[in-house]
């Protein structure tokens, strides 16, 4: 591959009647200075890239070498394939970002969780940082960063593993964009060196009966239903926020879950199910009767609101149950500031952080459903899993003891005696036919 060195500061003297370069007694050319001798770079290398366009780069004085083996370098990588433009590499991180993450999603609510993530997380950190400066020291130092940070009063403001995960795998992402594009050589993100944050495998602690009874009977009155919707029907908090007794089918006793409410840059939205996934759940008599009644106590109001992603539907008008006395929608954060989490001390109750958000009543669902012998396959399609494998890894804890079963199973070919036998169908009598009582076993 062509290409050479360029010295600016000194050139070829050539024979004035010849116009020939003029040699000395060592048998190399005469030097001469140049009009730019002095200023300047002295050493400009040139070098054509995997496109065949010309580039360069200058070295300073008494700095040849170096020049020489950036050429080398340059040429080494075109002829390999994995040249990277070094003008390209000089945009800042948080530059980049904006530009991959603003093509990535036209989801609005999921740009704005990537936009926070990335502001809160990455910006302060990596934002300032150009491309062509990341290695695996930068982002050892920034993942060291994240768990070190505290607030004003010296708290730590550490992120959870599941969630610096998240964000470690969004700048990795990001980094992929530049490597394809080749801004960068490689990822240091996927560098063997560089350990992932790993979540702490926390398995669900499920709610016992008596507080899910407690928080209900606290919660405002405008808002009670709150527990129904969630523990007895597993929906999530913004499709609690977006129920409608419209999408309920009363002939099949289910509900239509069609959509949820989303807050994006401080509006009210809606947006369809996580996943994009609309489904259908079944109805428990009692939970419908209960809410006929709220709705006579607080009729349905008409709520116009725009959809939160590209959606032919422009606006959508629903008559939705969970207004406040405004008859709008909370923003979640807020309501979960200032009407779920002061339910709990009204209740005499403590709240964890991470264990008594209002997830919690779709856990209580899940072991519900699991306790009467509902299949993880059914389970995945009421909750809107988007897989069998992701219900199974939450739940599995929760589903009900088969050994029984199976020791029976297995005394049908090696008969016991009959005081062991006995005492076996005793033990699966007590347990419900083998269905263990789910709470008992898993509430801390």
């Amino acid at each position: 591959m062509a290409g050479h060195v360029q010295d600016r500061w000194y050139r070829n003297k050539l024979d004035p009647d010849t116009g020939n370069i003029m040699v000395g007694r060592n048998g190399r050319p005469v030097k001469e200075q140049t009009p730019e001798h002095g200023k300047g770079m002295r050493y400009k290398v040139h070098y054509y890239d995997d496109a065949g366009k010309e580039r360069n780069k200058s070295f300073p004085d008494k700095q040849k070498g170096k020049a020489e083996e950036y050429l080398l370098s340059m040429q080494h990588d075109v002829l390999s394939g994995v040249f990277t433009d070094p003008e390209a590499g000089k945009v800042l991180f948080r530059d980049f970002a904006a530009k991959v993450l603003k093509g990535r999603s036209q989801d609005e609510s999921t740009v704005e969780i990537i936009r926070q993530q990335t502001v809160q997380h990455v910006h302060p950190f990596l934002g300032d940082t150009r491309l062509s400066s990341f290695n695996n020291d930068l982002i050892r130092d920034w993942l060291s960063w994240m768990t070190e940070r505290v607030d004003s009063k010296g708290n730590p403001k550490v992120p959870a593993a599941s969630y610096r995960a998240q964000i470690f795998d969004t700048v990795s992402s990001i980094l992929d964009v530049a490597v394809s594009e080749k801004r960068i050589r490689a990822n240091p993100c996927k560098d063997k060196s560089i350990s992932r944050p790993k979540p702490v495998p926390r398995k669900i602690k499920v709610w016992a009966d008596a507080r899910l009874r407690s928080v209900g009977l606290a919660l405002p009155e405008r808002f009670k239903p709150m527990t129904a919707l969630g523990a007895g029907v597993g929906l999530r908090q913004g499709e609690i926020f977006a129920f409608t007794l419209d999408d309920v089918d009363r002939d099949r006793m289910v509900y239509h879950v069609n959509r949820q409410a989303v807050t994006v840059n401080g509006k009210v939205k809606f947006k369809l199910p996580k996943g994009h996934k609309t489904r259908v759940v079944p109805l428990g008599r009692g939970v419908l009767a209960d809410l006929d009644d709220y709705a006579e106590n607080f009729p349905p109001v008409a709520v116009t609101l725009p959809w939160a992603e590209d959606d032919s539907r422009k606006t959508e008008t629903v008559n939705l149950l969970m207004v406040n006395k405004h008859g709008g929608l909370y923003a979640r954060q807020t309501f979960n500031n200032t009407i779920w989490k002061p339910t709990f001390g009204k209740a005499g109750l403590d709240y964890t952080q991470g264990q008594d958000g209002m997830h919690a009543l779709r856990h209580l669902f899940a072991s519900h459903m699991l306790a009467q012998g509902v299949s993880i396959k059914e389970l995945a399609a009421f909750l809107g899993h988007a897989s069998e494998a992701f219900t199974l890894r939450v739940y599995a804890h929760l589903m009900p003891d088969s050994y029984d079963r199976a020791r029976l199973a297995i005394d049908h070919l090696f008969k016991p005696r009959l005081e062991a036998a006995e005492s076996d169908a005793t033990a699966l009598d007590k347990s419900g036919d083998g269905l263990a009582t789910v709470h008992g076993l898993t509430t801390a």
